[in-house]
């Protein structure tokens, strides 16, 4: 299956993006904690370049904590900001204020020899869709400013929250990019519902994921279904399916169901904590 997804609307915010750069002090870039380099845009790298940058591993309880020490050593050893977040929790939340304070100190110290004082932070809060910023923004201002929701493209477009004297938010739509290099990417994005379902296969994404938990995982998913994992992947989902019920008429596998509740069962990290890259090298 070729993954690629880009709406029209995903071209228009990267240029309200691009126009809104020059007011920013900082960017904060959440990414999904279970695959922290398949979740960065190479465009905002591209775009942030001259910017204080905070990454933020996101749904960081959904994700392996032995990976998500790992994830933070490698961003830190590139010279960025980084913090594991659990938005939905709060978790980790209330550690990005003096973050925030730490990455942009030179611009504070600027703006104070030159004798503007209280000047707040601006930060840009960017990532892909679904990895959860309008969450985090309601979480961290602890108040419903934006609206949420457990699918792709909810932001349609940039809204400035100001948090206190010392902060202020743009929220941004989630972007990905116009042409995925590496399919690898493209699946994973796909995994963690990055992508709109409908435009992809949900079966053929969950023998992907059933053949990538199989060699990372062993055992997670004998304990969540009761299978025999010494199986093909398709015949691991057909199992899967025969334990759940998910049945047609005349006692006929349905292995798209089947599909689905599984793809559910690992967003949801009922299947465990599971991240699906490690930092290279």
């Amino acid at each position: 299956m070729n993954y690629q997804w880009y709406p029209g609307h995903m071209t228009k915010a990267r240029r309200m993006m691009e126009e809104n750069i020059k007011l920013i002090d900082l960017v904060i870039e959440l990414v999904d904690a279970r695959i922290p380099l398949a979740s960065r845009n190479p465009d905002i790298d591209a775009l942030g370049r001259n910017k204080s940058r905070l990454i933020l591993l996101n749904k960081s309880d959904l994700a392996d904590e032995r990976a998500n020490r790992a994830w933070k050593e490698y961003f830190k050893a590139q010279g960025l900001y980084v913090l594991e977040v659990n938005s939905q929790s709060g978790s980790g939340i209330k550690q990005i204020h003096g973050l925030v304070q730490e990455a942009c100190k030179e611009k504070i110290e600027r703006d104070r020899k030159r004798g503007i004082l209280n000047r707040p932070v601006r930060a840009m809060v960017v990532g892909i869709p679904n990895v959860g910023k309008s969450t985090f923004i309601n979480s961290f201002a602890g108040k419903a400013c934006t609206k949420t929701g457990n699918k792709p493209g909810v932001t349609k477009g940039k809204q400035w929250i100001r948090l206190n004297k010392s902060l202020e938010l743009l929220d941004t739509p989630g972007i990905l990019w116009p042409k995925f290099e590496n399919q690898e990417v493209g699946l994973k994005l796909a995994l963690i519902g990055s992508m709109n379902d409908s435009v992809v296969s949900v079966e053929e994404m969950a023998v992907d994921l059933i053949g990538m938990l199989k060699e990372r995982y062993a055992g997670a998913l004998a304990k969540r279904y009761e299978v025999e994992e010494q199986q093909e992947a398709f015949a691991l989902l057909e199992e899967i399916a025969r334990k759940r019920g998910c049945l047609l008429k005349g006692e006929e596998l349905d292995t798209e169901k089947a599909a689905a509740l599984f793809m559910d069962d690992f967003r949801s990290g009922r299947l465990g904590r599971i991240t699906l890259e490690m930092p290279p090298g």
